[in-house]
């Protein structure tokens, strides 16, 4: 079976499940990654406009002191860190004439001036190897003709910290959001198939005789679906039933014309006597044969188990008092309590017609057994008649339906047995009988008679 098969073939519900996994596993994803690129977005713009106030902060606080020619600085940033050496937080003041004013933070260290016009980003390596962003500007004084370079920088780890937080946070979050929308999404399937789980055990019930009809308190869709399929039921119940009737009707309109036939033909002379008996006896024998056909139900695909024992008590009474007016021993075993969806008709026919055809040819005794052999339904009639050469059963067994024109001892009893077990999947055989006659066995395979196979 190749992958395409497979696909084509996989349950509805896992069809779904997997649909909703791929959707998860590719938008929760790219919906993570747009968050993450969102907020390092918007922590960077935060950090660069915090950055700018200190900036503004610096240059409102930064003078010339003419009398000492210094640069001087009037006010406190509010930041501790500023004042702690190395914190990572570091501002400057530098002129052309390389005058120089930081703070305590810096000590020693000092940050090269880019002189790029306006307010400048960039990312610089600081004291013990830190990364930085470092935002400067330059600016003029009133008192002061030379260009003042102001630089603000601040350690870039509190914001890689916070990036790393909200991306844990976040992927966290989008896994356990994608475990439960599996999860709910399973949930979700499992109700929606519920209807469909439904009509499948209400269809098993009626397949095997528990109920009448596929119930149709359904969703409108599939209530819809439960009509039509109930409606093509009841249509082909009918049209069984129908033939059956009709194929019956045929049968008894035969019969009257036939004997009718029969009676005219004693009063012809002997040789025309004799050629129309063998014609009307192929008349009779044709008419119950195709009738037998056409009054055959076939494989139960739809129905209640037959009991074997009860189906085939009558024929078994009718067949033990026939033989005693002949004269014959009869012994019948068959199983008890073996159940099978099989038309008690087509059984009845079956059977009766392998005792029949044992009957016409027995000398004293004729037997019947039913075994269950591995998967097979097994009946086997035997007599004590003349039985068949191997010749005579290999050409029976091949001529098929024209069963009836073969050597004696298999009539259209055996036509009409090989009929309907083919029809249910089996098979006629013809042996040598321990009693010296000959053994019929029709074989049906229980995969198609067991309920639920």
């Amino acid at each position: 079976m190749t992958v395409t098969d497979r696909l084509r073939r996989l349950p509805i519900a896992t069809r779904m499940l997997v649909s909703a996994l791929v959707l998860v596993v590719l938008i929760l994803p790219a919906a993570g990654a747009l968050l993450s690129w969102n907020f390092r977005e918007a922590v960077n713009t935060a950090f660069n406009e915090r950055l700018e106030s200190l900036l503004n902060v610096v240059i409102a606080g930064v003078s010339y002191d003419v009398r000492q020619n210094a640069l001087v600085t009037n006010r406190q940033l509010g930041d501790s860190r500023f004042d702690r050496v190395f914190s990572g937080w570091y501002w400057q003041v530098r002129d052309e004439n390389d005058r120089v004013l930081t703070s305590r933070s810096l000590w020693d260290q000092r940050f090269a001036v880019s002189h790029e016009p306006g307010i400048a980003y960039r990312t610089v390596t600081g004291p013990r190897d830190k990364q930085l962003r470092l935002l400067e500007r330059d600016i003029r004084l009133p008192n002061l003709n030379d260009i003042l370079h102001v630089q603000v920088a601040a350690n870039l780890d509190e914001v890689e910290a916070q990036i790393a937080r909200f991306q844990t946070l976040l992927w966290l979050s989008l896994a356990t959001l994608g475990g439960l929308l599996i999860v709910l999404i399973g949930l979700q399937i499992r109700w929606g198939l519920a209807p469909l789980r439904r009509i499948e055990r209400s269809l098993k019930a009626v397949e095997q005789g528990r109920q009448p009809s596929i119930e149709t308190d359904l969703p409108r869709e599939l209530a819809r679906l439960a009509d039509a399929i109930n409606t093509v039921l009841e249509r082909d119940q009918r049209l069984m039933e129908r033939g059956r009737t009709a194929a019956g009707n045929l049968a008894h309109a035969l019969k009257t014309p036939v004997a009718v036939l029969g009676t005219l033909a004693e009063r012809l002379p002997e040789q025309q006597k004799m050629a129309m008996r063998a014609e009307l006896k192929r008349l009779d024998e044709a008419v119950r044969h195709h009738l037998t056909r056409a009054s055959a139900a076939g494989p139960v695909a739809l129905g209640a188990e037959q009991d074997i024992g009860r189906v085939l008590e009558p024929v078994i009474e009718g067949v033990r008092r026939l033989a005693g007016r002949r004269g014959l021993a009869f012994q019948s075993s068959l199983p008890q309590g073996l159940k099978v969806r099989i038309d008690a008709q087509d059984l009845q026919e079956l059977v009766g017609n392998l005792v029949e055809n044992a009957i016409n040819w027995a000398g004293s005794a004729i037997s019947l057994t039913g075994t269950v052999d591995g998967g097979w339904l097994v009946f086997s009639v035997a007599d004590d008649g003349p039985g068949m050469s191997p010749e005579m059963r290999q050409q029976a067994l091949s001529r098929g339906g024209r069963l009836d024109e073969t050597k004696s001892g298999s009539g259209l009893g055996l036509a009409i047995v090989m009929e309907l077990a083919a029809l249910h999947g089996g098979e006629l055989r013809l042996e040598n009988s321990p009693e010296g006659g000959l053994q019929a066995e029709v074989v049906l395979p229980l995969t198609h008679l067991k309920s639920g196979a």
